[in-house]
């Protein structure tokens, strides 16, 4: 049995129900994996919780109780540093649920920095970091001797680097295509329902699947950094984040899905890659798909993926909950195959 102490950064929701579903797995993965996971520390700007102890009701017990009430719980630290939590003992792995900037990549690329060069392993959902400076942050990984897994970055519960880095060893990829943000999916399926883009949003609010400013989603720079962080991982590019041809949703009409319908055909904010003679390009868009393509059907907060290869035909995977728990339990497989060496 390994124990791997656990550093959590980020209290919103992706980050609480990760720490709830580290507690509810844990069994399992001593049972199944040989690895006894303990949240050590939780951090937000304000400090954390700290402890030694497993986190059951002696450790941090429910950080999502505790979290609300910080004062008044003993593992309380104001002002607590990473560097603190980080230290003392053997190293384990970083979980990073900062809320992402694509701007900056603040606070997240200075957390996965100090956890990398210190020999900690990261586990990241926030994307900032990765989108722009994903280089750098590589290569710290690796001169540390260390991995660096995202991913609850790149559409959640979606298998998507799974698929491409994985199941698809050895293949030729020269198209992708994806479904990769279940807000957007969920809008223009409610608006072919006939409900308005506005009740349609307030809905995906509701569900906690869309932030109070949708703006990262709807305008398609949510899609346009998955899309960049899949190409980038399966098919060995280097794109940035200027490089992406990236419209929203924010002009998708009534009647453009009423016609669409009336065509037998389904509209889609897709995510591509393509490669054709010679010349490589990413962009996000909305596409009208006809009943032969592989994402036609996928509706409501669905996402998918499909790969277009040269040795396995055009494989295809969909499904993946939309909503903080889905992303959780894409941090927690992270964590387990970092130490089962895949």
């Amino acid at each position: 049995m390994r124990r791997v102490d656990l550093v959590l950064t980020g209290l919103g929701n992706v980050g609480r129900a990760f720490a709830r579903l580290a507690e509810e797995k844990r069994s399992l993965c001593r049972d199944r994996y040989g690895i006894d996971l303990r949240l050590k520390a939780a951090l937000n700007s304000k400090g954390g919780f700290l402890t030694g102890r497993a986190t059951d009701g002696d450790g941090l017990g429910d950080l999502a109780i505790a979290v609300s009430a910080p004062m008044e719980h003993p593992a309380w630290h104001p002002g607590l540093r990473l560097g603190e939590a980080l230290g003392g003992g053997e190293p384990g792995v970083l979980v990073e649920c900062t809320p992402t900037d694509i701007r900056t990549g603040e606070p997240g690329r200075a957390f996965m920095t100090e956890a990398l060069s210190k020999g900690w392993h990261v586990a990241a959902a926030s994307k900032g970091a990765l989108v722009l400076d994903f280089p750098a942050l590589s290569a710290l990984a690796r001169s540390s001797g260390v991995r660096l897994k995202y991913s609850g970055a790149t559409a959640a519960a979606l298998p998507t680097l799974d698929v491409g880095q994985v199941s698809l060893a050895a293949a030729s990829v020269s198209r992708i295509e994806g479904i990769l943000t279940g807000v957007t999916n969920h809008i223009l399926t409610r608006m072919e329902d006939g409900i308005p883009f506005a009740a349609a949003l307030k809905e995906a609010q509701d569900l906690g699947i869309a932030e109070p400013d949708p703006s990262l989603d709807i305008d398609g720079w949510d899609t346009a950094c998955k899309i960049l962080l899949i190409s980038n991982a399966v098919a060995g590019t280097g794109f940035q984040l200027a490089d992406v041809r990236r419209e929203g949703i924010r002009n998708v009409t009534p009647e453009m899905l009423k016609q669409a319908r009336a065509e037998g055909k389904a509209v889609k904010l897709l995510g591509r890659f393509v490669q054709d003679e010679g010349e490589r390009w990413i962009e996000v868009g909305v596409s009208s798909l006809d009943r032969a393509h592989p994402l036609h059907g996928v509706s409501g907060t669905n996402k998918a993926i499909s790969y277009f290869t040269d040795t396995m035909g055009t494989i295809t995977v969909a499904g993946g909950k939309s909503d903080p728990r889905g992303t959780a339990a894409a941090l927690l497989k992270d964590i387990v195959n970092i130490y089962r060496g895949i």
